[in-house]
């Protein structure tokens, strides 16, 4: 908790962090990308640490050590230190833009930092739903070279069709240069009643009978099921400091019911990386100073170095998390959950073989590393995947303020690429909508494809030592991030 010796310098820094990010652009309402005035963050909400979510009705105000805000028409007076979650607004002057952006108490300081130079991911993606663009995607994350570069497949809920065209507002909000491949949408017509999700691979997924855990505990038995077993702002996210044990991995154990002979089921799960977590990449391949060129260059170069990468970050489960099942013989590693975000984690389905549990439950554990995982919620759907039919949609148009052919560089995936260097690069893509099928419902999915480069300025030579540490001895890469986080100002005495 908050010592009340250090509450000052946190509630005079808090503030600052509310302005971090450059955002986007002012939207007329025909879009554009014209450049206008920039956004503006406020507080918009609080999670608390007893699991208390309150959405502000307009922006809240910091006054000494208390949080004065107006909920449900209701005043609300919140101590600063029972705060686990910011939540900021990001809204444009003519309201035509909206974020909604949750930050961790723990990297509050450090926020302004991360946010506008660090924060690892690629473009932003809002939707346009008739009225305003609303963000909703960050896709490929993790994908900072070449070599690495990847699909990414996210369902855009708020995307509406407007005048029989579907729009797009992709941005450069962070200090990286973005390298788009592709962007396309899939229009998913299926029953009424029935959610369609992607796995990690694009397959798509029906939902109809999601039931939640009936339990959820960490290591030392607390008790995590308010936390998880709703799709909501109550995001579990143990900051990146060491347990009362020294550990500095959490054990996660879900149990959900079982139908009798269930042999396959889907795990549903909107689990994203955390803001820390995201940092991390930056500071890792920081490491390696003048010689970073020459690692992407061989990753860039060699599948087989690529896939040294992937296998390193599953390993240490740092960027995709191993699923585990309790059957007869033991734990079973089953699936594995990929991380998205960190400021929108998408949501996932990953199929699971139960051939070997017996017993009315299923029981899954996950090991997150501390500071690198951020957890929503976790569902269990037994229901078999029912038919759907879906229309690939390529652009029709593009227009952006970076140069190059946007529309041919965005409607395959091949050598061309739509570059955007700059932080406050943007462009607008428009689709058209064909009509939903009779007696359908429709579901819109994003597949993009593409990969980034970090703005990075070696100035020495590199930590070998540290370098081959982090690749080479299992937990080494946690225990660095564990004494990054120590070396923020202020950000140890933040800690929970």
């Amino acid at each position: 908790m908050l010592h009340s010796l250090q509450r000052p310098i946190a509630l005079v820094l808090l503030p600052i962090s509310l302005f971090f990010s450059t955002g986007c652009t002012y939207v007329h309402q025909t879009p554009a990308t014209e450049a206008e005035p920039p956004t503006r963050d406020y507080l918009a909400g609080v999670t608390t640490l007893a699991g208390r979510d309150i959405d502000f009705d307009k922006a809240g105000a910091i006054r000494g050590d208390t949080v004065y805000a107006q909920a449900q028409k209701q005043p609300v007076a919140i101590p600063v230190d029972s705060v686990q979650r910011w939540w900021l607004r990001r809204t444009d002057p003519g309201k035509t833009v909206l974020a909604v952006l949750g930050v961790a108490a723990g990297v509050v300081l450090v926020a302004a930092v991360i946010a506008a130079a660090t924060k690892e991911s690629c473009p932003f993606i809002y939707s346009w739903d008739g009225k305003r663009y609303t963000f909703e995607a960050e896709p490929y994350g993790g994908a900072i070279t070449p070599g690495l570069e990847r699909d990414d497949y996210e369902v855009l809920p708020s995307l509406r069709s407007d005048g029989g065209a579907y729009r797009l507002l992709v941005t450069n909000e962070v200090n990286e240069t973005q390298m788009t491949n592709l962007f396309e949408l899939w229009a998913v017509d299926h029953a009424p009643g029935l959610r369609v999700v992607p796995d990690e691979w694009g397959r798509l997924h029906t939902l109809s009978q999601q039931l939640p855990p009936s339990s959820a505990v960490d290591q030392t038995g607390r008790d995590l099921l308010s936390w998880l077993s709703g799709d909501d702002r109550r995001i579990w996210e143990p900051l990146p400091l060491s347990d009362s044990a020294g550990g500095l991995r959490d054990e996660v154990v879900l149990t959900f019911p079982r139908p009798s002979g269930a042999k396959r089921a889907k795990l549903v799960a909107r689990v994203g990386t955390a803001l820390w977590g995201s940092h991390m990449i930056r500071a890792m391949m920081e490491l390696r100073g003048t010689a970073v060129d020459d690692w992407y260059a061989q990753v860039d170069g060699n599948p087989a170095a690529a896939d040294s990468v992937r296998t390193w970050a599953v390993r240490e489960e740092l960027y995709g998390l191993l699923l585990q099942v309790e059957e007869t013989s033991g734990w079973r590693v089953r699936g594995i959950l990929p991380g998205s975000g960190p400021f929108l984690a998408a949501e996932r389905v990953i199929p699971l073989d139960l051939s070997g549990v017996q017993g009315d439950s299923v029981r899954i554990r996950i090991r997150p590393p501390r500071g690198f995982w951020a957890l929503g919620y976790f569902a269990m759907d037994y229901s078999a995947d029912q038919p759907v039919a879906v229309d690939t949609i390529a652009p029709r148009s593009a227009s952006g303020n970076a140069p190059g052919d946007i529309l041919a560089a965005v409607t395959a995936a091949d050598t061309h690429y739509h570059a955007m260097p700059n932080t406050g690069d943007r462009a607008t893509l428009e689709f058209p909508a064909p009509v939903t099928r009779p007696g359908r419902e429709r579901t819109i999915v994003l597949h993009s494809r593409g990969w980034y480069r970090l703005h990075l300025t070696p100035s020495g030579p590199p930590d070998t030592a540290m370098v081959r540490r982090v690749l080479e001895v299992p937990g080494a890469a946690v225990e660095y991030s564990a004494s990054q986080y120590q070396q923020w100002p202020m950000a140890t005495r933040l800690g929970r």
